[in-house]
């Protein structure tokens, strides 16, 4: 069985609920592109016999699909995501001022949470100039190779060793360059000004700059990132940016009741 490397490591299901779990197996398997019964079969070990069943009962439920093109995602999902992300108070605070973050920057903004060991992406609002970035509403991410991730990191210092050494480098190439020590070093450099910058950590030719937004208790709840390809990303404009993102996510901060002290 395959995993994302950017995902936590699966736990024993509780008793009594192994049928759920290979349900949800299923519904991951073909979220990540398995699209036929033998691809389900190799990517959560199971039997033909029982995904089929599982697959069947799926459909019915709206959970999948099928079509020409094999197994998909089902609309219930579709209706389930929507009222788990209108659940959250924080995309919908955020949203008017990643939109005013977008219009003035003509950049690609995230907002995104931290889910476990990774990064959720809550919300996409593409750049107008530039390559499209791999990153979407719902995919997750590691949280040391992405600069939204290491500003959801900042008030977690003893957690930035252990995840790093555990965590898959998206972008080989830059991993190489950078050492444990060269990270740690850069994480108390952020932590001290607030917020983090992606130097091409997650993909070749893409940097960003990121601030943590808090929570009432003050507590880091999610965090925003401004991403561009490096021609419109050079050293001199991150720097300038990081108040210009500071402030925005400081503002989401105070719609979510946080006061500074």
């Amino acid at each position: 069985m395959t995993s994302d490397p950017a995902s936590p490591v699966p736990e024993a299901p509780p008793p009594g609920t192994q049928t759920l779990a290979r349900g949800l197996a299923v519904i991951r398997a073909v979220a990540s592109g398995a699209t036929d019964l033998r691809a389900l079969t190799e990517r959560t070990g199971l039997g033909r016999s029982t995904a089929h069943r599982l697959v069947q009962l799926l459909v019915r439920e709206g959970y999948l699909r099928t079509g020409r093109d094999g197994y998909s995602l089902g609309p219930t999902l579709i209706e389930l995501g929507f009222q788990a992300l209108h659940g959250n108070p924080l995309p919908v605070v955020a949203r008017p001022v990643l939109e005013e973050l977008s219009e003035q920057l003509r950049d690609t903004v995230h907002l995104a949470v931290r889910e476990g060991s990774s990064v959720l992406y809550l919300d996409k609002l593409p750049g107008s100039r530039g390559a499209e970035m791999r990153s979407r509403i719902g995919h997750r991410m590691p949280l040391t190779r992405t600069g939204v991730g290491m500003a959801l990191l900042l008030d977690a210092p003893d957690e930035w060793e252990p995840l790093y050494r555990d965590e898959t480098p998206v972008a080989p190439r830059r991993a190489e360059r950078q050492d444990l020590e060269s990270f740690l070093d850069r994480m108390r450099d952020y932590a001290e000004r607030g917020a983090t910058m992606d130097l091409e950590d997650n993909e070749p030719g893409i940097r960003c700059v990121a601030a943590p937004i808090r929570d009432a208790g003050g507590a880091i709840a999610g965090a925003i990132s401004v991403s561009a390809t490096r021609p419109y990303m050079p050293a001199a404009r991150m720097r300038g940016l990081v108040p210009v993102v500071s402030r925005a996510a400081q503002g989401i901060s105070a719609a979510l009741g946080f006061r500074e002290p």
